[in-house]
């Protein structure tokens, strides 16, 4: 997230209760986080040598149900860092309607500097460090950035060699070791069914007749690509942190995702050309763009510059306040992170259930569950939006505050 994203985090929930006259008791409790976890993680590396990694975990709040949020492994991966997306994750959870409070961790680590062995070393210290506050009724880990379905699994065997078997302490596991149907594609596919509803009630129209630009070409936008074009939409540019690729007719996603596999880059994909992969990259013209990469990207200088039709966040915090400010003001509709990238935390919540329940659904009730979770979501958050008038940002952030005061008004705590 950029450096004003807790700031913009909170500009926003204030917005929300301002409109629902929430008092200044309740407000300072779902704005601080409940509690916040610092250890340091001693590691034996492969040279022999000891080395100290700095770990954070922030417990946002759980009025609604255990605390829920990925564990991503960053050199940046600071107290703030951490603090601004368990934050943000409280009211993903909440505008989602899953039964999950937010929370977030982190160590200051490059993942890729480290061998195999060192990493499973360093995941087994930080479930070490931070056992007596993780739990399938208490916290729940996920995958971040720099961590996948193998430190999941690391996770769940270690926590469970200190508390017994524990399959639900962690979400995000390899599919043979407890894991969900569809948790590694949930982000993207819930980009396509938010992105359905969106254009029908927004721009009166639908994905096939709808061109996308897309910035990040990873586990959430290479997916949405994937989804988007299956269902006849035009991804005429996507990019990632080596460069772009581009053509106006539409990329032929399977056939630019088989290059990328076999070690090519966006630049070199021959069935487009190669364009510049930096801010640039978000004024191409298109109907919709999805920014699904790095927060903070559209700030007000880049909102004036833009010359899409509307915005699907499926990153976190891509837009910061005064752009969002500036994109108000030019009339241009914004389907916001804490719902349009929630479809990750519906499969976690779906994978949760599953492991207390020792069973496991199919990829088909998978997607439908999900199908069925982001189209309600959103009919709520588009009706709260015509009702009070707001764009769908603010809407959200209502329905999102709502779940939560109400949670802790009715548990005591107003």
């Amino acid at each position: 997230m950029s450096a004003g994203a807790p700031d913009d985090v909170n500009s926003f929930v204030r917005e929300a209760m301002e409109i629902l006259e929430i008092g200044p008791d309740l407000q300072d409790v779902v704005l601080n986080a409940d509690k916040k976890l610092s250890v340091q993680l001693r590691v034996p590396m492969d040279s022999g040598e000891v080395e100290i990694f700095m770990a954070h975990r922030v417990q946002h709040n759980n009025s609604r149900g255990p605390f829920k949020g990925g564990f991503k492994y960053h050199p940046e991966a600071s107290l703030d860092d951490v603090e601004s997306l368990a934050n943000l994750n409280t009211w993903k959870t909440a505008v989602m309607d899953v039964p999950f409070g937010g929370a977030k961790g982190g160590v200051m680590v490059d993942p890729a500097a480290l061998s195999a062995r060192e990493l499973e070393k360093l995941t087994r210290k930080l479930v070490q460090g931070m056992k007596e506050v993780l739990g399938p009724w208490t916290d729940i880990p996920a995958p971040d950035i720099g961590t996948d379905e193998r430190v999941m699994a690391w996770v769940f065997d270690e926590f469970s060699k200190h508390k017994g078997f524990s399959p639900a302490v962690v979400t995000g596991k390899p599919l043979h070791l407890h894991g969900s149907h569809g948790r590694d594609t949930a982000t993207g596919r819930g980009v396509l069914y938010a992105a359905r509803e969106f254009l029908k009630a927004s721009l009166y129209t639908n994905v096939r007749d709808t061109s996308f630009v897309i910035q990040g070409f990873g586990k959430v936008g290479g997916w949405a690509a994937r989804f988007l074009h299956e269902a006849g939409g035009r991804i005429i540019a996507v990019a990632d942190s080596r460069g772009a690729t581009y053509n106006e007719k539409g990329l032929d996603i399977p056939r630019l995702t088989g290059h990328m596999a076999r070690g090519g880059t966006l630049t070199e994909y021959e069935g487009g050309g190669p364009i510049l992969s930096g801010p640039n990259f978000l004024t191409l013209p298109c109907d919709v763009l999805i920014p699904a990469a790095l927060g903070g990207v559209i700030n007000a200088k880049m909102a004036e510059r833009l010359q899409c039709k509307a915005i699907i966040e499926a990153a976190n915090a891509p837009t910061t306040m005064d752009g969002d400010k500036v994109l108000r003001e030019r009339g241009i509709p914004v389907l916001p992170d804490i719902y349009a990238n929630g479809g990750g935390v519906v499969v976690s919540f779906f994978e949760w259930v599953q492991n207390l329940q020792n069973f496991q659904w199919d990829d088909e009730e998978v997607s439908r569950k999900l199908d069925r979770h982001m189209t309600d979501a959103y009919h709520q958050i588009n009706m709260l939006a015509t009702d009070h008038k707001v764009p769908l940002r603010v809407a959200a952030y209502v329905l999102a505050v709502k779940r939560v005061a109400d949670a802790e008004r009715h548990r005591g705590f107003d």
